[in-house]
């Protein structure tokens, strides 16, 4: 298979569920802005090279952005991971790596886009909310959808309850969205994503495959 970066500035959940999966040896390497960030050390467990670039460090966004890519260039991946990576990657970036870039938002986009999806779904009482796993553009927390996972939000919800309900679907789905992209079973037509139905997928879906769609 391909191999990926990923991308991190926090505790890395999802790169811990990436790497459980058994996609530990795709990524090419770690990068996290933050020096603090608790997903180092799972890339240390699983001696994934990684690489702090914090953007204090720089007089600009493109400044910063272009040590980045000299890293990820170094490697030159498959696919860019976005993990936790809280920085909002300017056109010159995304242009560079043109579907290539992949996030995952914990929203069923395009509704609740933005740093506060899980208080969004709260504050309107809606009844569903989960996640979505989408190509980056241009656009904030918008481009092609790759999948999505619904969780129900239960009328005694805080922001911290729902979240974790979530995270056990983006667990599921972003690992099993990666795979998909590495062994090539997707299409795109049109800009529109397809990843490709197989019999063997609820192997990795499990108890969840109902509440998710692809």
């Amino acid at each position: 298979m391909d191999k990926i970066v990923v991308l991190i500035s926090g505790r890395g959940s999802n790169l811990k569920a990436i790497c459980d999966s058994g996609l530990a040896n795709q990524i090419a390497c770690v990068i996290s802005n933050n020096k603090n960030a608790a997903g180092l050390n799972i890339a240390q467990q699983y001696n994934i090279p990684s690489f702090i670039i914090q953007h204090q460090n720089y007089n600009s966004r493109e400044e910063f952005e272009k040590s980045i890519a000299q890293v990820i260039d170094t490697y030159n991946p498959q696919f860019i991971v976005l993990a936790g990576f809280m920085r909002i990657l300017s056109p010159w970036f995304v242009n560079k790596y043109h579907n290539q870039i992949i996030n995952i938002h914990p929203s069923i986009l395009p509704a609740f886009t933005g740093a506060d999806a899980t208080g969004d779904a709260i504050a309107y009482k809606v009844k569903l909310s989960g996640a979505t796993v989408h190509i980056v553009t241009n656009q904030l927390d918008h481009g092609p959808i790759l999948i999505q996972g619904i969780v129900p939000v239960l009328p005694d919800d805080t922001k911290s309850t729902l979240s974790d309900r979530i995270l056990t679907i983006e667990h599921t789905i972003y690992p099993f969205t990666i795979r998909k992209l590495l062994m090539k079973q997707y299409t795109n037509i049109n800009n529109i994503y397809c990843l490709t139905k197989l019999d063997t997928d609820n192997i990795y879906l499990k108890n969840l495959y109902n509440n998710i769609f692809y």
